[in-house]
């Protein structure tokens, strides 16, 4: 038998690569593209990339169970809606499983109804082995089966999920940026949740926000008190395709009523809106409160009218 040259064995090895497509400017800008629709508005869009991150204990996994909530059932959560259920796949990295079930019982009541799309759980301590590590081939392979029916992937967390991918190095964040890009083209959309250092800022290579669509941060309030219980601050760090009163932050705490919890929201103080009505209190004409504080007149509209409706000016 004739030996094979090492190219020709690489060849048959390897996949052949796929064919790149070119277009022109002036052709891509007249071919008519679906617009792009929202998993959860306004910040979460359909193929979007996105990532929540706070402080250990601030309530990341309350928001992000919520999230996937609303979203399996076409309903509201805090400030945002997601307009049609859409299947999501729970990636949990170190909840016990006893408190998460604890969690979604009181989110969801032990009596509530099967959510109207798939919301899976892929959780710790039903496993035999180890979770998946998505900063290596071989653990994102292992998601692969379970991905069909799923619009949202919410990876809970990136410390305990990717744990080939060294916080501080950039470099190391390419495997998961290449799956996560992998699952945007799939048609996918992921919310990464991450742990934020001592200074309060995202722990490690701020690459992570290079493809990210929205990056939200969950802070606690000045005047945080223990007894105060999941009470934080909502705050966007990065806000891709939506401005205005959708990317202003909130105030978000949780209550409970019964064996369910239920959230309250309201704006935090300094926010435009705030001082907007308050500069309304003191007789100031709409457009005078435009010029002074350098606002849209319809924004100032926007606001004054929403004053109205909750009562807060005549």
């Amino acid at each position: 038998m004739s030996a094979l040259h090492v190219g020709d064995l690489v060849n048959r090895i390897l996949p052949k690569q796929p064919t790149l497509e070119v277009i022109s400017v002036a052709d891509f800008i007249k071919t008519e593209l679906p617009p792009r629709e929202h998993i959860l508005s306004p910040w979460l869009p359909v193929q979007g990339l996105t990532m929540i991150y706070a402080p250990r204990g601030i309530g990341k996994t309350h928001i992000a169970l919520g999230i996937a909530n609303a979203v399996a059932n076409g309903s509201s959560f805090l400030t945002w809606h997601a307009p049609k259920p859409r299947g999501v796949l729970y990636l949990d990295g170190e909840m016990p499983a006893t408190l998460m079930q604890e969690r979604l019982r009181l989110l969801m009541g032990e009596d509530s109804a099967k959510p109207k799309a798939p919301f899976q759980l892929l959780t710790p301590d039903l496993q035999k082995g180890l979770m998946p590590d998505l900063a290596t081939y071989a653990g994102q392979e292992m998601l692969e089966p379970y991905l069909k029916g799923i619009d949202l992937i919410i990876v809970d967390n990136i410390s305990t999920l990717c744990r080939n991918s060294k916080e501080n190095e950039a470099d190391s964040w390419i495997p998961v940026q290449t799956w996560a890009l992998k699952m945007r083209a799939a048609g996918k959309s992921i919310l990464f949740i991450h742990h934020a250092g001592k200074g309060g800022n995202q722990r490690g290579t701020s690459k992570r926000e290079d493809i990210l669509d929205t990056v939200i941060a969950l802070k606690r309030p000045d005047d945080y008190s223990p007894k105060d219980g999941a009470v934080f601050q909502i705050q966007f760090e990065k806000a891709r395709g939506f401005l205005g009163d959708d990317a202003e932050g909130f105030e978000a705490k949780m209550v409970m009523d019964g064996n369910r919890q239920e959230w309250h929201t309201s704006t935090l103080p300094g926010s435009a809106y705030e001082e907007v009505v308050t500069l309304a209190k003191k007789g100031l004409k709409q457009k005078e409160i435009a010029e002074k504080m350098s606002l849209d007149k319809s924004g100032v509209s926007r606001y004054i009218s929403r004053a109205h409706q909750e009562g807060r000016i005549q």
